[in-house]
């Protein structure tokens, strides 16, 4: 069994009727779309969908600095007014 990854849920046919209405109903949260009661999409607010890119974007850039760092290049001191 495919576990469902929200605490609210809606079928396709409920999705097709309001995609907003059903946002509103789960109170802004993440909905599951299901079909034959198997998750096969999630209904994210715009707002939940920033939220997790910002924190995709602090950790790919993270993982870069870290990269970066263990390459054993030495960094060159520039002061801003050479930018």
């Amino acid at each position: 069994m495919q576990p469902i990854l929200s605490n609210y849920t809606a079928s396709i046919t409920e999705l097709k009727k309001s995609p907003s209405e059903l946002l509103k109903n789960a109170g802004g949260e993440t909905v599951a779309i299901l079909n034959h009661n198997i998750p096969s999409a999630y209904l994210v607010p715009a707002k939940t969908y920033e939220k997790l890119m910002d924190i995709l974007d602090d950790y790919m850039l993270s993982k870069d600095v870290k990269d970066r760092l263990n390459d054993n290049f030495t960094p060159i001191e520039v002061s801003l007014n050479e930018l």
